[in-house]
């Protein structure tokens, strides 16, 4: 039986390829900081079938929560009783969720530029799961769920094969409908509606904790000034924040990696344009000229 008490996690909600990774990286650098990268099928544990990834309040019930809860400590002990610092995308469409069950957590968000992100997104979409992806996957799931998770693995596998199509059938954030969209329309919308859907979502729901309560930053400022938005990380956190750990932050950041949209072509962009405008100016974010 695991024995101690829960320290508040540290949650980050970012959508689908916002630079969760090495944001989640950069608050692992401090010694009293464990990470825990996507343990999706735990977060989904209230109800593995449901074809979306959009979860409430009703849906952490106590039974649900005391499961997650005993989980995230089992998880914080085998780390030497460090504070959890977590990150899975898909939690952009269930932040009450979380927060039902996490009331005394620390929240951030993170945003990243939609045309980068959809970029990102499309290639993924290319990509079929690996062997020691679904090996991860498994590895967080409640045990009595693991068949079901297997069978959606294989499933999604053969699809592809018997259509010999380019994109797996999904990836990223799953918005309820998006399983009639997929029949409509095409990735790059689809990819799009995720960013738009996944981040006014959050957005949303962040702002009912109150203010003060969310730290909100941006991809590309954490790449450009990497030490002044790190140092706002860790004040938010509460955790300090050292010349070491600043070094050690600068040698792992690459802020080079901004231009890879440019591989698109410009019109298809432009096509999905009033997916993102709106949600994308809230976050400064201007349409480049040659989209114009």
């Amino acid at each position: 039986m695991t024995t101690g008490r829960l320290k508040p996690p540290i949650f980050l909600i970012g959508n689908y390829r916002s630079g969760t990774t090495i944001t989640q990286k950069l608050i692992g650098l401090h010694p009293d900081i464990v990470t825990w990268y996507e343990p999706r099928t735990l977060w989904r544990y209230a109800d593995p079938a449901r074809r979306h990834d959009e979860f409430d309040e009703s849906d952490a019930t106590e039974a649900v929560a005391r499961y997650i809860r005993r989980r995230f400590l089992s998880f914080q002990m085998q780390g030497g009783n460090r504070r959890i610092m977590e990150n899975t995308p898909s939690n952009v469409l269930r932040v009450p969720f979380v927060h039902r069950i996490f009331p005394e957590a620390t929240y951030m968000f993170i945003v990243r530029n939609p045309f980068s992100c959809i970029s990102s997104i499309e290639l993924k979409w290319r990509k079929s799961k690996t062997w020691k992806g679904l090996v991860r996957s498994l590895s967080d799931a409640p045990t009595m769920q693991l068949p079901y998770y297997a069978r959606e693995f294989l499933a999604n596998m053969i699809v592809r094969k018997v259509r010999r199509t380019a994109y797996v059938p999904s990836y990223g954030p799953r918005y309820e409908g998006i399983d009639q969209d997929l029949e409509h329309c095409d990735k790059l919308q689809i990819a799009a509606r995720q960013w738009a859907f996944g981040n006014r979502k959050a957005r949303r729901d962040l702002a009912r904790l109150g203010a003060g309560s969310v730290l909100t930053i941006r991809y590309e400022d954490l790449m450009e000034d990497t030490e002044a938005v790190l140092l706002r990380i860790y004040d938010h956190c509460g955790l300090a924040c050292d010349d070491g750990i600043l070094r050690a932050a600068k040698r792992m950041v690459d802020p080079g990696r901004q231009q890879k949209w440019l591989r698109l072509d410009k019109a298809a962009l432009r096509a999905v344009l009033p997916e993102v405008s709106e949600e994308m100016a809230l976050y400064g974010y201007e349409v480049p000229a040659i989209l114009q």
